[in-house]
């Protein structure tokens, strides 16, 4: 394992960070005060509580999580897709590092981002709601699961993609909507029955739900369903992940 490699594709990402810091760390952290501003305390004024817990609490997993998806995926995507669209990715193919080491370093520096990320909006939240980690592990956890597998998610559309408005195709059209709908800002089972199955569908559901569960011991899925999806999930990108390097997709052309 060619760890100085590793590091040296993992500093450099971690810098961009540092020179983005308004559209990296500040931009999602206003995003998600203003989250809390509009649906705690307007709409909370209005829902007491949900599954015994103050709304303005319940939506604080929800909200987490809405950050990490979409902020995982863009970072991955945007840290790989540059040394393509510069040229510079062939720099880095030929050098003496691995696909795998590759990979760490790209999706490593953005999981890092996001789970900082996780980790000041969930400060932040303090400031407006009262918290309570029932079981802060699993809580870490699914925050390091979900912002690995994300950055993976984001890595694949960094290849995949071949402008840069294709970048924000997936976080826009398709993470956030589902993200929205997977009981970021409600309980699935105030839903009527026929929606809470389809429901059940939405693979986010089982992440927001997990997440949940680690704050207040309720969800709308049983834990192990959400680790199961998790981990599912989790696979799926790292066989895609594996293809591309194996095949050369994007990269060789």
């Amino acid at each position: 394992m060619n760890v100085r490699g590793i590091l040296a594709i993992y500093k450099f990402e971690m810098a961009r960070t540092g020179r983005t810091l308004m559209q990296s760390i500040v931009s999602p952290v206003l995003s998600t005060c203003l989250y809390f501003i509009v649906f705690g305390a307007a709409i909370g004024s209005r829902i007491t509580e949900v599954d015994g817990v103050s709304y303005g609490s319940f939506i604080v997993p929800g909200l987490i999580m809405l950050s990490l998806l979409t902020q995982s995926v863009s970072n991955a995507s945007f840290g790989i897709y540059f040394p393509r669209f510069s040229g510079t990715i062939y720099e880095i193919l030929s050098a003496p590092v691995s696909y795998l080491e590759i990979v760490i370093g790209y999706a490593g520096a953005a999981a890092t981002k996001s789970v900082i990320l996780g980790t000041i909006i969930l400060a932040t939240a303090g400031f407006f709601v009262d918290l309570h980690v029932a079981h802060p592990f699993v809580m870490a956890g699914f925050l390091i699961l979900t912002s690995v597998t994300f950055s993976l998610l984001g890595f694949i559309i960094g290849i995949w993609a071949d402008g840069f408005e294709k970048l924000q195709i997936v976080p826009l059209l398709v993470i956030t909507p589902l993200t929205f709908l997977g009981g970021t800002f409600y309980s699935i089972d105030m839903l009527p029955p026929i929606w809470q199955k389809i429901s059940l569908l939405n693979p986010v559901v089982y992440l927001v739900s997990g997440f949940r569960w680690a704050f207040y011991d309720k969800g709308d899925v049983s834990i192990v369903a959400s680790f199961v999806m998790s981990m599912v999930f989790l696979g799926i990108c790292l066989a895609l992940i594996a293809w591309i390097f194996r095949t050369g997709y994007r990269l060789k052309d």
